[in-house]
């Protein structure tokens, strides 16, 4: 039996960084808000205080903070002629699970999208001519300039560590001279940075580059939000990525809202609970209530008024297709949009190795590196290039870890004698140049159900079909060989470049930033959201995150999930709630 229990204004379907601020946003408005969380709850000074150890074996290899594959994973494959096999073992991407979910375990690495990314249809169209007819990438709906107040308040929610660049159209000294234009700098100051991140920025500039450092989510000294919760200055300890921070230094739901946010007598979390579907009145074009299950095995119907979908991008894609919300994507006729427009993340890097020079890799933080943007969005003329697009180069200096660290010359053996005697000659004088690419939307890439694995509730596993195109790999080698040009400007021993090659893998971490499946726009025919993140079907739901995505830019997604949510929860405060439905008419 299920159990229906009183119905709430508000009901959010995971707990991270989105889920957070709308519920911190809507409590304050006065409306009762429920978040379910299918993990389990985690706090700062209970699960990450300073007095624990930063077990490298706990956190990084058997993945604590992360989902458990035997409960909940995916199938992949390559291309639609190919069998998807359900990933086991976590390794591109790492999708977290409890609460704070992937805002505990992110590097804090915190950009905001170019203008033209907003618009990579008509602007690349304009500029360049026609696009090839399988890539469907599309205009966002909504433009920088309307987000950009947006993007100041998530900075200043979590304290963000730069130095501005452009500043109303004013260029600043130091700062990124290619970002758009933002209203005021950066609440905090960048981060005092270390050795190898000084010499490629040397280097950088030797070869006509505009290097600055990168905007980070880590503190440069201590700072107090517009919320009343402070956080301390970074200890460089260089235990950000995949673990939690445990001196208030690393902003996160727990470091800037929740000590607020779990105070409010409107606001209730309800921890291990897994939402299985989203309900719907008889019209369908309601959302009523969703139905979960707790670890007792009961469920229960939590109606409400309006539902966030607020879960790991795929997730919120799995979540729909299974309650039959909106038209699934079809790559053979191009239609639907439930699993259209999925992207991910190019990446690539050069080793530099030194003789001379101690870089100290132990002394890191999460998002503590210089970065040049020459080379991002449509910052640079493409141009019988053969692609679009672009990516940032930095130089981060984020850990030292031991098990993880291990950076070798080309050639060197896989193992034995040879190979512990590199990796004891290069941990100290190795600095790493990163490039970070963008990816575009194809008719071929896409999300669906799997017709033959199934979850541990019986329900079909999602299946991703996935491949990078040779847009990506044309963009992935040019960034990869400005990298090594300024590797070689930085008078190393030598320089090994790892270009990305060959089929997407599965297998190897790369970066945790899947996007779309439930994309933004202007037509209800190629997007299943509005600008506000509002479906267009069933007004009283929103997703969250970065499942809106049209196609993935040259940065990181956080700044800009932040950006939308805020400017979503700003519309619903200033419309929806007087006049509840539609925002946008389709």
């Amino acid at each position: 039996m299920v159990k229906k229990l009183p119905s709430v204004d508000v009901v959010l379907v995971g707990f991270g960084w989105t889920a957070a601020m709308v519920a911190e946003e809507l409590t304050a408005e006065g409306l009762n808000v429920v978040a379910l969380e299918r993990g389990a709850w985690r706090d700062t000074p209970t699960d990450f205080a300073v007095t624990f150890a930063q077990d490298e074996l706990r956190y990084m290899w058997r993945r604590s903070l992360f989902q458990e594959p035997a409960r909940q994973t995916l199938t992949f494959r390559n291309s639609m002629d190919q069998t998807a096999l359900p990933m086991r073992h976590l390794g591109s991407f790492l999708p977290a699970t409890g609460v704070g979910g992937a805002g505990i375990h992110w590097n804090g690495q915190t950009w905001r999208f170019l203008p033209t990314d907003f618009v990579a249809r008509s602007h690349n169209e304009a500029r360049y001519g026609t696009l090839p007819e399988h890539m469907t990438i599309q205009d966002w709906g909504v433009t920088y300039d309307e987000l950009e107040p947006f993007y100041d308040k998530f900075e200043y929610l979590c304290g963000i560590s730069g130095r501005a660049g452009n500043i109303k159209g004013t260029i600043q000294d130091g700062g990124n001279p290619f970002e758009g234009a933002r209203a005021r700098d950066y609440p905090n100051p960048p981060l005092r940075m270390v050795y190898g991140p000084t010499l490629f920025a040397a280097a950088a500039r030797e070869t006509g580059h505009k290097p600055f450092p990168c905007p980070a989510a880590n503190m440069s000294r201590t700072y107090t939000n517009p919320l009343g919760v402070t956080l301390a200055p970074c200890t460089y300890c260089g235990f950000c990525e995949k673990f939690g921070c445990g001196n208030y230094s690393k902003s996160s739901p727990q470091t800037t809202i929740l000590p607020v946010l779990m105070r409010r007598d409107n606001f209730e979390l309800r921890t291990q609970c897994e939402v299985l579907r989203v309900n719907r009145d008889s019209s369908g074009k309601r959302a009523t209530s969703v139905t979960y299950i707790d670890t007792e095995g009961r469920e229960f119907e939590q109606p409400a008024e309006m539902i966030f979908l607020c879960a790991f991008a795929q997730h919120n894609v799995h979540l729909l297709l299974l309650s039959g919300i909106g038209k699934p994507y079809d790559p053979k006729s191009g239609e639907g949009v439930i699993g259209r427009n999925y992207a991910y993340q190019v990446v690539s890097s050069v080793d530099v190795f030194f003789d001379d020079k101690i870089i100290n890799p132990f002394v890191g933080a999460g998002a503590l590196g210089v970065g040049i943007d020459e080379y991002n969005g449509d910052n640079f003329d493409h141009g019988g290039l053969g692609f679009i697009g672009g990516g940032y180069l930095a130089c981060w200096n984020t850990h030292g870890r031991p098990i993880e660290l291990h950076p070798v010359p080309k050639g060197t053996p896989k193992w034995g004698g040879k190979w512990k005697e590199a990796v004891a000659k290069s941990y100290l004088r190795t600095a790493t140049i990163s490039t970070h690419g963008a990816v575009m939307s194809y008719r071929t890439n896409y999300l669906d159900l799997d017709p033959t694995y199934r979850d541990v509730h019986g329900r079909p596993l999602l299946r991703l079909t996935f491949d990078f195109g040779e847009n990506e790999h044309r963009l992935s080698d040019y960034l990869t060989d400005r990298a090594a040009e300024i590797a070689k400007a930085m008078k190393p021993r030598e320089i090994h470049a790892k270009k990305r090659e060959g089929h997407y893998s599965v297998v190897p971490y790369q970066t945790t930033h899947n996007t779309g499946g439930a994309a933004m726009g202007s037509d209800p025919r190629t997007s299943f959201v509005n600008r506000y993140l509002q479906s267009w079907d069933v007004s009283n739901l929103f997703v969250m995150g970065s499942t809106v995505f049209p196609q993935n830019a040259g940065y990181n997604p956080t700044g800009t999930i932040g950006a939308l949510t805020y400017a979503a929860t700003d519309a619903i405060k200033s419309k929806y709630l007087k006049n509840p439905g539609p925002m946008v008419q389709a």
